[in-house]
């Protein structure tokens, strides 16, 4: 059992790092069991299709994600440190796993695949709302202006974290992903601060 959690596993990983050397485009499992020295039909002995494949590496992609929601509640920050940390715990996992944010910026060709639409959504959704109840109850605690709409924020806040990946793999990952977003995510949120 071990042996096949393993085998599965290092299928998801090459499957990520795939994806971030020849993006959607280049990901066949051909190329996987290549990585593996494996051949391509062993991988359809543990998924049954290519896209059953996504789903494993869009589910490892998202298993950080209750970790950061349920350390969240364990700890008693301020409405705007909690935005912080929400933010920081992502991209200092970004940069700790560079590849990870391929899976990031292909979200949109993964909804082009009806198998993956919904899963591709239910993640997206799951970390909009977070951020959106986070913006919310900042709003509540009057640490932010009324003005702010929760909804366009955390949309705010999410391309923010989404442009400076891009720009950080564009730029092969010559600046520090987490300074640089923490920094943008300060000013815009000091540009909203109340007091």
């Amino acid at each position: 059992m071990s042996k096949l959690i393993h085998t599965k596993e290092s299928l998801i990983l090459s499957t990520i790092e795939v994806i971030s050397e020849k993006g959607l485009q280049g990901l066949t499992t051909r190329e996987v069991a290549k990585r593996q020295g494996i051949s391509e039909s062993t991988i359809f002995k543990h998924y049954k299709s290519k896209n059953e494949l996504i789903v494993a590496v869009l589910e490892y992609f998202s298993q950080y994600d209750q970790a950061i929601i349920e350390s969240l509640k364990l700890r008693d920050y301020t409405p705007i440190e909690a935005i912080t940390y929400f933010v920081e715990a992502y991209v200092t996992y970004y940069e700790n796993y560079p590849e990870i944010t391929a899976i990031t910026l292909s979200c949109e060709g993964l909804m082009c695949e009806p198998e993956l639409n919904a899963v591709v959504y239910n993640i997206f959704i799951k970390r909009f709302n977070s951020v959106k109840s986070l913006i919310t109850e900042a709003k509540h605690k009057k640490v932010l202006a009324k003005e702010v709409d929760p909804g366009s924020m955390a949309d705010l806040i999410i391309g923010l974290e989404r442009a400076s990946v891009l720009r950080w793999r564009m730029d092969n990952y010559n600046f520090s992903l987490k300074d640089h977003t923490l920094s943008a995510l300060k000013m815009l949120l000091d540009a909203f601060a109340l007091g």
